[in-house]
């Protein structure tokens, strides 16, 4: 596995990372498996975060024995230095280890959120005086939105950005790249598979290849899904015409106006499937309508349910219009099962 620079940090890191989702639905023996086997096929950059349930105790365990072998990243949504710090004396224990390499508050997005991590009490300052004391070695940030993600690197307060890129979601390329690369920054790609939308991974994955300044953290839970993306970065890159017809295909198929799968508009107070629910145009697309009627069904009639009270729609990081994509949704899902 080749090594690349982290921006400025310098610290080498493998050419492909480990983002750290998926193993929230292994156990702790399994994941142990992918992740050992990940590090065994030279895989050194593992991020996660606090709120991804247990993935950070996985990580801790696996990596007992290889603390020199690795480099973690990890996250805090806290915006105040008290609860920052609390977080991450958390994922400190959690990960087993007395420092982290890439500490990153997540998901900064607004600007009172910007306002509150880098005013009087915010975790700025919690996260700097760790990094005097050795327990963070690099302070990160992470965005969806694009227009605050170019004025984080602007700031130059963080040594790395991470922001979602793949075959459709592409804007990023066009000036937040090229101004954190001026920077110096690292940059971080979540989402590389756009929330499990892109089914044929190698081609999401070759997608990013092309690119060696980008570090792609796909989210792995298999030992052949850690292959694939090794086999991938460790070759040549390779792009083909009929790459890029395929890749156009999902374009036009997903647009711009799609769930990413993040989960952060849920739990519905109502008990509405929102995830799946918002994902039954493509399924239906894929799987035929017939067979999506009865794959979705549940999923489906709890849509019912929504009142339309637009509390998932200020939790969406992509700011989608999420009760009237499900109406949308709903209806199309009653045309299809009137039309059996």
């Amino acid at each position: 596995m080749r090594l690349v620079p982290l921006g400025s940090t310098g610290i080498m890191v493998s050419a492909v990372g480990f983002g750290g989702i998926p193993l929230i639905r292994l156990n702790f023996e399994e994941a142990e498996t992918v992740l050992r086997h990940a590090v065994d096929r030279g895989v050194t950059f593992f991020d996660t975060a606090n709120r991804y349930v247990d993935s950070e105790e996985k990580m801790g365990r696996a990596f007992a024995g290889l603390r020199d072998k690795v480099v973690i990243a990890t996250k805090t949504g806290q915006r105040s230095a008290k609860a920052a710090m609390e977080e991450l004396e958390l994922s400190l224990a959690r990960l087993g280890t007395d420092y982290i390499d890439l500490y990153q508050p997540h998901q900064v997005s607004k600007p009172e959120e910007l306002e509150a991590l880098l005013g009087p009490g915010g975790a700025m300052e919690a996260l700097e005086a760790a990094r005097t004391q050795g327990k963070i070695r690099h302070i990160g940030i992470t965005s969806h939105s694009l227009a605050m993600a170019r004025k984080l690197v602007a700031t130059g307060l963080f040594a790395t950005v991470q922001f979602p890129y793949n075959i459709v979601e592409t804007e990023a390329a066009d000036n937040l790249f090229p101004e954190a690369k001026a920077a110096g920054m690292g940059i971080l790609v979540m989402k590389p598979f756009a929330g499990g939308m892109l089914d044929d991974g190698g081609l999401a994955l070759r997608f990013l290849r092309r690119d060696p300044g980008l570090l792609a953290l796909p989210g792995c839970d298999t030992v052949e899904q850690v292959d694939l993306a090794v086999d991938i970065f460790a070759a040549e890159a390779d792009w083909t015409e009929a790459d890029e017809a395929k890749a156009q295909a999902y374009r036009d198929e997903l647009g711009s106006r799609f769930c990413r799968r993040c989960e952060y508009c849920q739990p519905c107070p109502q008990g509405v499937s929102i995830t799946y629910a918002m994902m039954y145009r493509v399924v239906a697309k894929r799987m035929s309508p017939a067979k999506a009627v009865k794959f979705a069904a549940t999923t489906m009639e709890s849509v019912r349910n929504c009142l339309d009270c637009g509390e998932c729609a200020t939790r969406c990081p992509y700011n989608l219009p999420i009760p009237e994509m499900l109406r949308e949704h709903l209806a199309m899902f009653d045309s299809h099962k009137a039309a059996q």
